[in-house]
């Protein structure tokens, strides 16, 4: 907890809004995507999902899972408490939406579906997409599939693997995403494995975000990595989310930005 006190208050030292920012691209991202407070009709169904797994009281065994599909750990949950405490919260699936819906995406990539509170954000950002979710416990998962359905997001395709195995199992050479998102293993060494196994999915106008950048020391090192790479040329501190842009006719520029 103290670490990301420190980590926040730095953030906050160094962090601009749009005022600071003289990058075109960056700054209608941020004016009109991040800094949006019009009212979008999608935002009730994205309470109404919430607020329906909140008020789910039954529970569930959820299995988490370490490096090549081992076990970590296994426990009963109750529905309601995973929905409180791993999910999404509402303010970042309003901008997750309004990310997808300005950048309107074809294909995306979620890495930890969990209950499926930032999948639907995704789904409704742009209905005509395709998004593949994937979860590695398959009681989460089929909660998730169960309730993306009821509130029609019909454009989503679950899968339940192990997120490293499902990558190395794919032929990302011939897959394109347009938007992925990172929110599945929060570690240094998982999350630079994912950023290297999908590089080669990756074109000019590709988005990546990155979940909890600043979470522990060791993802802080991950983020510091992943800013530098050679293919990396702009990118976005949220604090909470890191953006992650190559794009190729930018110069390389790194933005600390409240939200």
């Amino acid at each position: 907890m103290l670490f990301q006190i420190k980590s926040y208050l730095k953030f906050l030292w160094n962090s601009k809004n749009e005022h600071g920012v003289h990058s075109p691209f960056v700054f209608s991202l941020l004016t009109k995507c991040f800094y949006d407070n019009k009212s979008k009709s999608e935002y009730s169904i994205l309470k109404n999902y919430r607020k329906s797994l909140l008020e789910n009281k039954n529970f569930i065994e959820v299995t988490d899972f370490g490096a090549g599909s081992r076990v970590f750990k296994s426990n009963t949950r109750q529905i309601s408490k995973i929905a409180k405490t791993a999910g999404i919260s509402p303010k970042r699936a309003e901008l997750l939406f309004r990310v997808t819906n300005y950048f309107q995406p074809e294909n995306m990539l979620e890495i930890g579906t969990s209950l499926g509170l930032a999948t639907s954000a995704l789904a409704l950002g742009n209905p005509k997409a395709k998004v593949i979710t994937l979860e590695g416990c398959s009681n989460t998962a089929s909660i998730a599939k169960k309730q993306l359905n009821e509130f029609n997001c019909k454009n989503i395709e679950n899968v339940i693997s192990e997120f490293e195995s499902f990558l190395i199992s794919e032929n990302l050479q011939s897959k394109t995403y347009n938007l992925i998102y990172f929110d599945g293993n929060h570690s240094k060494k998982a999350t630079l494995a994912y950023f290297d196994l999908l590089l080669p999915t990756i074109h000019n106008d590709s988005v990546w975000i990155f979940d909890d950048i600043h979470w522990s020391s060791d993802m802080e090192e991950a983020w510091k990595i992943i800013k530098e790479h050679a293919k990396v040329t702009v990118t976005i501190d949220t604090y909470q989310w890191g953006f992650v842009f190559f794009r190729y006719e930018q110069k390389k520029e790194h933005f600390v930005i409240r939200t």
